[in-house]
Parts: C-alpha cells; structure tokens; sequence
C-alpha cells in the first residue's frame, strides 16, 4: 500500500501550518498520509493542480489567492462552495474533482467554542469580499446574527457577494447588507477580518469607531500577519483573537471528508499553539 498524497496549495504558502496539523491529525487518527506544501506561480494554479493529480495526489487545500480558481476546476461542487463561489480543498478521483468549503464552518466552531462569543442576534462587520470572506459569510448567516455587513475596497464586490447571499439571510433573518470601507458609522460587536491587508503588511482599512464597548476583533489570518490588526484591537479596548483556531477547525472538516474520520481539533490546536509560542 503506498502513502497517501495530500498538500496545501497557495501565494504565498511558506508559512503555512497546514502541514504541521494535518500530519498531527494522521498520527492521532492512524492514516497513513504525506501532506506536503507547495508554492504555486500566480498563473500556474490549474496546471499545477493537474501535475499533482498525475503524482497520485489525493487532494489539496487551497489558501491565498486560489479559492476562486479552485472552484472553477471542480467537476463536483458542494453546495456551500457552490454560494462562496470559493474553495478552500480539492479532492481527487479518478476523472473527478470535488470542491468544496470548510472555512466558514471552521470560523464560527472557533468563534463559538474558541473566543466562546455568542453570534445570534449580534451585529457583525465582515471586512473583505474575496475567497476567504466569500466562504464564511453562509455559516455566519446561518449562525443567526441580528445583522452582518459585509464591507470592501470595492463595494461592487461586496455588493455581488450580498446579493448571492440574500436568500439565505432572509431565510434566517439576517439584516444582510454592503458597504465600501471607508466612511462606516455603525459600531459592530464582532469584526472580521477577511482582507488582503493582513498579508500585505497594510494599515487597519477601518477606522476604531467600529468597535462597539467588549467587542471581539477576528483576524482569518495568523502569526506574524495578523499581528498588526491584533495590536489594533487590543489598543482600542477590543477582545483580539487570531485565526489559529478557524485553520484547525476547518482542516479538521476536510481531514473528515478526506480520510472518513474526525481528528481531535481541539488537541491539535492546544499543541500548535504551543508549538509556536502562543
């Protein structure tokens, strides 16, 4: 029997703790698995997809800037990556490629169990309009806040991501609405960061007013980028927490849907931490 292949897919990739956990998920649960990292050319996403396939590659996750993309190759897609337009893992059979995403459930297991915040009948900022921010957006309506923006550099964004949203906002009763970031004048007692500006080293796109009095300040991101919006939150009386605990939570899901069994998150996110000083 050979190892199974597996790797996470990105722009950049090198800092990523995907390896890390899901090697840690294969000890625990006994799967027989190697999970790689690999750094794509911006314009070589699917012809590296394809080249991994003719390795043997069982699946991939797929990070900055490829959520998109990854979508657009699948033969299959999941309902939930269907609505995001986005993915964040692949899996691999024989003619087939399965898209689906599992970041929005890996955000609000983290927010609810994590940070313990309560996410019905709050009111939620959700900052940016890409592949992150488009595949946590259905599991926060489905969670049931009393409102969520969703705000971006360029509304247009936003606004075609609200509109796909629509339905299931109101199914749940969620006041669902768009917004450009600057100029943003209702406080929110969650806020996420789903931009680009973390990765890029940019300045907080919103101004502290946000803040509603306790509020919780989520950045997707982690480590070293997330450390500047962090620092934000915490010098503006707001409750920071980095996405450490969304990456387990969701590599957990696509670990279940790849190898039929659910790793111990929980575990592997208090052994991460450790693992890099937190």
């Amino acid at each position: 029997m050979s190892t199974d292949l597996y790797c996470v897919m990105g722009h950049p990739v090198a800092h990523s703790q995907s390896p890390w956990i899901h090697t840690r998920f294969a000890e625990l649960t006994g799967q027989d698995m190697l999970y790689t990292k690999r750094e794509i050319p911006l314009d070589h996403f699917p012809g590296s997809v394809q080249a991994f396939i003719d390795e043997g590659g069982h699946g991939c996750n797929v990070t900055v800037p490829f959520k998109f993309e990854a979508a657009l190759l699948a033969t299959h897609t999941s309902e939930r990556a269907k609505l995001a337009q986005a993915c964040n893992h692949l899996t691999f059979k024989p003619g087939q490629i399965l898209a689906d995403n599992t970041d929005g459930i890996g955000l609000v297991h983290d927010l609810l169990h994590g940070a313990g915040v309560v996410l019905a009948g709050q009111r939620v900022l959700l900052m940016g309009a890409g592949g992150g921010a488009a595949g946590v957006l259905g599991p926060l309506i489905q969670a049931k806040p009393a409102q969520i923006c969703v705000a971006n550099r360029t509304l247009p964004k936003a606004e075609q991501l609200v509109a796909r949203h629509l339905p299931l906002a109101a199914l749940h009763n969620v006041e669902l609405s768009a917004h450009d970031l600057q100029g943003l004048e209702a406080q929110f007692d969650i806020i996420i960061n789903g931009t680009a500006s973390s990765l890029g080293g940019q300045g907080v796109p919103v101004s502290a007013h946000v803040l509603a009095p306790g509020a919780l300040a989520y950045d997707m991101m982690y480590g070293a980028a997330a450390k500047p919006f962090l620092d934000w939150a915490h010098n503006h009386g707001a409750v920071p927490r980095d996405g450490l605990g969304m990456l387990v939570a969701q590599a957990a899901e696509a670990f279940a849907l790849w190898r039929g069994v659910m790793p111990p998150a929980a575990q592997v996110l208090a052994e991460l931490r450790v693992h890099l000083g937190h």
